[in-house]
């Protein structure tokens, strides 16, 4: 089994800790982790090269093509990230724009449709739901129907030592309920593609006709036509 895990932050507090919790129930696993910003420090800018000429022409192609080889290898995909202003650190958000051409209404990857996600975020008081949501939203749109979210609220401090032996136990057990749904999993099988999903990516597809048809088609029509997909090819085998 395949563990590809993005920190949000290269800080090691508790979100990091709720996160090496959870792994422990995978200790046969293969786990590759990436630490932000470090393993991609640049912001995307907009240039839209992704879109029109394609992700390898991308200034930051170097450091996105490695992560997205371990997301696509993986059969669970970790995603971590603590709260800051109520949303996703700014790394993990430079992150998720530059995966932008992997949504399903331009070049969805077809291995992400059968795969499992967990999300793990923690905040002082508010943020959690807001912050787990930037994250799902991207994952949703790569095609991924299983994620499991983890939300941790903290009251009072947000140092794991410095937390009541009750709030560890507390946040211990939970995570561990999380880890025990996801470690029974048959990762043989590939994950099952929600309705929603599928009503997504049929729209994203009439979507693509459409252009086609107004004389504006370009990569992304082509990605499609390719797989298939404008016919009656699917990404999804479940």
């Amino acid at each position: 089994m395949k563990i590809a895990v993005i920190n949000g932050t290269e800080k090691q507090g508790v979100t990091h800790h709720l996160k090496q919790l959870f792994l422990r129930s995978f200790q046969s696993a293969e786990v590759v982790e990436y630490y932000l910003p470090k393993d991609c420090p640049s912001f995307c800018v907009g240039c839209t090269n992704c879109f029109i000429k394609g992700e390898n022409n991308c200034k930051d192609f170097a450091y996105i093509n490695e992560i997205e080889k371990s997301l696509l290898e993986a059969d669970l995909i970790v995603m971590t990230s603590p709260s800051y202003a109520l949303h996703v650190t700014g790394a993990m958000k430079a992150l998720l724009d530059h995966f932008a051409y992997r949504w399903m209404s331009h070049r969805p990857a077809p291995e992400m449709f059968g795969k499992r996600a967990v999300i793990i975020t923690q905040c002082l008081g508010t943020g959690a739901k807001s912050t787990a949501k930037d994250i799902k939203q991207s994952l949703l749109w790569w095609g991924i129907s299983k994620i499991g979210v983890f939300k941790c609220v903290l009251m009072s401090n947000i140092i794991w030592d410095k937390l009541s032996d009750k709030k560890r136990k507390q946040l211990t057990n939970k995570i561990n309920r999380l880890a025990s749904r996801f470690a029974e999993i048959d990762y043989a099988k590939p994950a099952h593609t929600k309705f929603i999903t599928k009503i997504k990516f049929r729209i994203c597809r009439v979507i693509q006709k459409k252009l086609r048809k107004n004389g504006i088609a370009g990569l992304d029509y082509e990605y499609w036509h390719d797989n298939g997909w404008l016919n009656k090819s699917r990404p999804w085998k479940r």
